[in-house]
């Protein structure tokens, strides 16, 4: 896990994107850090931990006629318009960014000092993963591609990420992990759709931001839907607060973004924010593809809702949000709730 900043680093170091607005280059326009938890919430179980980095290029839209770049790639990257297909494509309000990222999910059932099978519980497992999305945005509407490639199972060093930071926080370790799931290669396909409806141009700024995805892999196949409800002073041109989930990168700027200001606070605002899945498949609950291992009975239909706020100051962005989720399987006693914490940072 400390080691994530730099890969992220030597990976976007390949990337040759150019600031339209700075004579050198800039491989990355916003800096992201997620952290979601459940120590938030006084718990250590079920959905214990998720991180990731991601990385935000700069508008890419100066490279669709650049005849250095393959005719196919312009070609996509003109076609890659999705509800944006009735504007003109060279319109200044149409923007391209790529987003590399990279995290970690883990999962423990609730009683961490057995160490053979809980039958009635979710198996231990864990997921390592590289991203790559693909953002159209214009002042109201964002969509976004993603392909997740990782590794399920002890490969993905979630027995001993955990195991560094109860020691480091002196709480006692798991002692299942030799149940957890067998190593699988794990890909995700993600699209997702965003839409702002600006509320108020008065104080207090108001705005509703709605969503609705699709996922398909080994990983997790699901529909999703929800939206995002902002009251506070100066919001920010993006599209929303950004989580850990697959989709979940929106915290880029937009054109006017208010968290470039000189002052020490930009802008303050509340949310709401709820998000609702209908579920085929999830890995971490119906146990490996491929060969068998533990699983329980995957509940149908998830739900999450948060409540949260965030603040701007000189380029970043920093959020804290509770979140509390619904049974997501038949022998799960009750609810499960986190904190989540977010940091960005644009140049």
């Amino acid at each position: 896990m400390k080691y994530f900043p730099l890969i992220l680093l030597l990976i976007t170091s390949f990337l040759p994107f150019t600031h339209t607005n700075a004579e050198e280059a800039r491989y990355c326009d916003t800096l992201n850090l997620y952290l979601e938890n459940d120590l938030f919430g006084e718990t250590d179980l079920h959905y214990t931990n998720g991180i990731r980095v991601s990385c935000v290029s700069p508008d890419l839209s100066s490279y669709l006629n650049d005849e250095r770049l393959p005719s196919w790639v312009r070609e996509v990257n003109n076609k890659l318009r999705f509800f944006h297909g009735l504007k003109d494509d060279n319109s200044p309000e149409l923007q391209r960014n790529l987003v590399i990222s990279m995290g970690q999910l883990m999962f423990t059932p609730s009683d961490k000092e057995e160490r053979e099978i809980i039958q009635d519980d979710r198996p231990y497992a864990g997921f390592l993963y590289l991203g790559f999305g693909y953002h159209t945005r214009d002042q109201e509407q964002l969509d976004t591609i993603e392909m997740n490639v990782g590794i399920v199972g002890p490969a993905s060093l979630a027995e001993e990420s955990q195991d560094f930071i109860h020691k480091i926080r002196a709480i006692d370790k798991f002692n299942g992990w030799d149940n957890q799931l067998e190593n699988e290669l794990g890909v995700q396909f993600i699209y997702e759709h965003k839409h702002r409806f600006k509320l108020t141009n008065s104080w207090p700024h108001q705005d509703f931001i709605a969503h609705s995805g699709v996922s398909l892999g080994n990983v997790a196949t699901y529909l999703n839907a929800g939206g995002e409800y902002r009251i506070g002073w100066q919001l920010p041109e993006d599209f929303g607060t950004a989580a850990v989930r697959p989709g979940g990168d929106n915290s880029a700027p937009g054109d006017g973004d208010i968290r470039h200001c000189n002052q020490w606070i930009c802008g303050l605002h509340a949310f709401i924010s709820f998000d609702g899945r209908f579920v085929a498949r999830d890995i971490f609950l119906d146990g490996n593809t491929f060969e068998d291992s533990h699983s329980v009975d995957r509940r149908s239909t998830v739900a999450d809702a948060a409540i949260g706020f965030s603040f701007l100051s000189g380029g970043w962005k920093i959020s804290y949000a509770k979140v509390f989720r619904t049974r997501e399987f038949e022998e799960q006693d009750k609810s499960h709730e986190y904190g989540s914490l977010s940091f960005s940072y644009s140049w």
